[in-house]
């Protein structure tokens, strides 16, 4: 399919304009299950951080888990009322090896951790 113009011409694999839209409803229902999947696989990983939050002797670890909850990731190296960077380096790899949180970024500097 190539746009062009405000045009749609229909390229080889898509003979008439009703394949084109059942391709297309066909990508919709695909992407929609692929984002049920990835809600499912969050919702597991918050289900386990929630689990393993009364474990954490930590003074802000209510804190951190909140805001892993609500943010996307956190990185290592965050300020946050109550902890030294330290500490919060120390909290992250404690639910790290609790399976709670993945460290996303890969690097040995600036790590950044997320469900």
């Amino acid at each position: 399919m190539w746009v062009r113009a405000g045009r749609v011409d229909l390229a080889a694999g898509a003979e008439t304009e009703a394949d084109w839209a059942k391709s297309l409803l066909a990508a919709q229902a695909r992407a929609a299950l692929r984002a049920i999947d990835l809600f499912a696989e969050l919702e597991r990983r918050a289900d386990r951080l929630l689990a393993v939050a009364p474990k954490l002797r930590a003074k802000a670890a209510d804190v951190v888990v909140e805001k892993l909850l609500s943010d996307d990731a956190i990185v290592a190296s965050e300020q946050i009322a109550g902890m030294s960077d330290r500490g919060l380096r120390r909290l992250f790899a404690r639910l790290v090896e609790l399976g709670a949180v993945r460290e996303l970024s890969g690097r040995a500097t600036f790590r950044i951790y997320g469900l």
